[in-house]
């Protein structure tokens, strides 16, 4: 007598028994079957589809990782951010949605201005500076990471998306010292980088979490580098807005994302570099997340 093979809505109903969060258990279950490029409507459509033992062990093997704390995005190596489907590993920040308001506000301010210049810095798998580029096919981009690997990553996303971004490797402005020069290359020449004064936008998500957080052991899959940044949690924050006015034009605006608590500390230190006009944006939550400044 043969035994019958639980269903799609059989393995949700255990998953949800067993704490997981509805959503992600449907994004694994999909990468479990082979069927990842597919709505989560499409289980609901096909919930009496029987799994083979091998989806049932694929299955089980994500749900374990992710109780461990493993972001969705690394199990199944995608994630959706503004419209676009990216690639996504471990030397990477899983991107936040809270994040899109951060492209939101870059792209309101460069909505008057032809052919603008923005700088990405701190770029990770991209997803900001992709975000611009596919909304302004004019804008010239650069992006920019300390790491050689998270820029591995967000190239491969824009070789993916055939969006020309310009890439570059360096801590911060730092970066700017190799003239575009990386090993990151693409096979496409990039441009001359622009100089100080020149930029438009200068947007980031920096690292903001101070060292002593009691959050971060619930982010230990995610790269440190990315996301603490001294005792305070502002340590590059600092650092951005100091350097920000030589970079921007006159005109030209730095935009950065941070913690929720962290608005007013950042608003100061923007006004001690000397940039003007400061103004916040919330997150879907309401928190205020962003803030930003502009060079008179």
């Amino acid at each position: 007598m043969s035994i019958a093979l639980p269903t799609i809505a059989a393995v949700l109903r255990e998953a949800a028994q067993r704490g997981l969060a509805r959503i992600d258990a449907q994004l694994l279950l999909l990468h479990a079957l082979g069927q990842a490029q597919r709505s989560r409507a499409w289980l609901i459509a096909h919930d009496e589809q029987p799994l083979t033992p091998a989806q049932q062990t694929a299955f089980a093997h994500l749900l374990a990782q992710r109780q461990q704390g493993v972001p969705v995005a690394y199990l199944t190596g995608r994630k959706g951010f503004f419209g676009l489907e990216l690639s996504i590993t471990p030397d990477v920040l899983d991107p936040r949605p809270d994040t899109e308001t951060l492209v939101e506000w870059a792209l309101q301010t460069l909505a008057p201005r032809t052919n603008p210049r923005v700088w990405d810095l701190g770029t990770g798998s991209g997803a900001i500076a992709l975000a611009i580029k596919s909304q302004r096919p004019d804008a010239q981009v650069w992006a920019s990471d300390q790491s050689a690997s998270a820029l591995a990553v967000a190239r491969q996303n824009g070789q993916a998306l055939g969006l020309q971004v310009h890439w570059l490797q360096g801590s911060w402005f730092d970066a700017a010292a190799d003239n575009g020069q990386s090993p990151v290359q693409s096979s496409v020449q990039s441009p001359p980088l622009p100089g100080a004064g020149q930029w438009d936008v200068l947007v980031s998500n920096p690292p903001y979490i101070a060292a002593a957080d009691p959050h971060l052991p619930a982010l230990a899959h995610e790269p440190q580098q990315a996301l603490v940044s001294g005792a305070d949690g502002l340590a590059d924050i600092r650092a951005i807005a100091q350097a920000a006015p030589e970079w921007l034009a006159p005109g030209g605006w730095l935009l950065l994302e941070h913690g929720w608590d962290q608005a007013s500390a950042v608003a100061a230190i923007l006004a001690q570099a000397g940039l003007r006009h400061i103004s916040h944006r919330c997150d879907l939550a309401g928190h205020t997340r962003c803030t930003g400044g502009m060079r008179e």
